[in-house]
């Protein structure tokens, strides 16, 4: 059965980490919720966020692992060299990492990000580059690396195309859930609002 992790840390974007847990558990993805250092987490808008377990070395058994942003989030997913170790080992196996908004610069600093096509946030790309100047940066609202097994999304609002690219990407059909939740909808008629 496929298996994600999605890493919860102090200071995470809470919408970016929930939009996938709640998409893939409704596509009936097992999806755990993994604190960095404890299963209770401070989000970054002080939403307090239970999670199913913490970071341990099961995390090399997960088909995809996903980071969600925030500054201070993602700066302590990019700080922790427990985490770093593991995301090394998973990217050495061939194993599914993913990231959006501020996260993908601990995939860079991890050197996951070595010659692979991202997105971020923008301005993040400069630190990203930073880590690793082969990464190759795109204003796309989700990229997904299938070369290099690495799947990156802009912020906030692309959290759920984040979320559906990840299922995508697992091989999971998307198509009955986007129409049952209107994301079909909300595609089609999105510059119409504008």
């Amino acid at each position: 059965m496929t298996k994600v992790a999605v890493i919860f840390a102090d200071g995470c974007e809470e919408v970016e980490g929930l939009s996938v847990v709640d998409v893939l558990r409704r596509l009936n993805v097992e999806c755990d919720m993994v604190g960095l250092h404890s299963k209770e987490v401070d989000g970054d808008h002080h939403i307090k966020l239970t999670c199913d377990k913490v970071v341990d070395e099961s995390l090399l058994d997960y088909d995809l692992v996903a980071f969600p942003g925030g500054m201070t989030g993602s700066a302590n997913l990019r700080d922790d060299e427990k985490l770093r170790d593991l995301m090394v080992k998973r990217h050495e196996a061939g194993k599914w990492d993913a990231a959006m908004c501020a996260a993908p610069r601990a995939l860079a600093r991890y050197g996951v990000l070595k010659d692979a096509e991202f997105t971020c946030y923008p301005g993040i790309e400069e630190e990203c580059e930073k880590y690793d100047p082969s990464a190759h940066f795109s204003e796309r609202i989700t990229v997904t690396d299938k070369e290099h097994k690495v799947l990156t999304s802009r912020g906030p609002v692309t959290a759920w195309a984040f979320a559906y690219a990840i299922a995508e990407a697992l091989g999971v059909d998307t198509k009955q859930l986007k129409h049952g939740m209107l994301y079909d909808y909300l595609a089609d008629n999105i510059k119409d609002s504008l």
